[in-house]
């Protein structure tokens, strides 16, 4: 008696199992940017006392994008500088998001202009990315969001002592576009599965 695999529409097993990897993949993402949305609307809205709450919050988000990045420098086909660069990017979002858990007065200063270099590689990074790709899911807004972080991380380091203010309010606006970039990625890479 032979067993033959089971018949999923014409695919192989394996295929299930990267349809359901494909799944998962864009339901983190969305995940990751009702998360991202959220805390950007609490940031805003309590400026004052959000501020070391959503640095912590902030800190835990920075150290799994920063593995992300390491993980997808590793794993794209992208060219060998965009590789190096989002590698990069990722290791400095991971020191950033440790510095976020550390001494919240002293740390408070020097985190804009931490963030501030984080902000201006990632927004390098992410520019680059979308050049260079043609297939990438929302090229246009990853494109867009990549300037916009450079202009925040070049604003906070030209500024980081007097930049506290505008460090609340540009990670408020910063998360704010970084969820809506991420749920529309998901929701394209949903349909793409579809």
């Amino acid at each position: 008696m032979t067993h033959h695999a089971p018949d999923v529409g014409g695919l192989n097993p394996s295929d299930g199992l990267l349809a359901g990897l494909a799944r998962a993949a864009w339901q983190a993402v969305l995940a990751a940017g009702v998360v991202a949305l959220l805390l950007g609307v609490v940031v805003l809205v309590w400026p004052g006392p959000s501020l070391v709450v959503a640095g912590v919050f902030f800190g835990a988000y920075l150290l799994v994008s920063g593995i992300f990045q390491v993980l997808a420098a590793f794993g794209t086909h992208a060219s060998a500088p965009v590789r190096v660069l989002a590698f990069l990017s990722g290791a400095l979002s991971i020191v950033l998001g440790v510095f976020c858990f550390s001494s919240a007065l002293r740390s408070i200063l020097l985190l804009a202009l931490w963030v501030g270099i984080g902000w201006l590689f990632r927004g390098v990074t992410q520019t680059m990315a979308a050049a260079a790709d043609v297939a990438m899911p929302a090229r246009g807004w990853q494109a867009f969001l990549g300037i916009i972080s450079g202009l925040g991380g070049i604003v906070l380091i030209v500024s980081p002592l007097n930049s506290i203010a505008v460090l609340t309010v540009l990670t408020g606006c910063w998360l704010l576009l970084v969820g809506v970039v991420e749920i529309v990625t998901a929701l394209r890479l949903r349909a793409r599965i579809r």
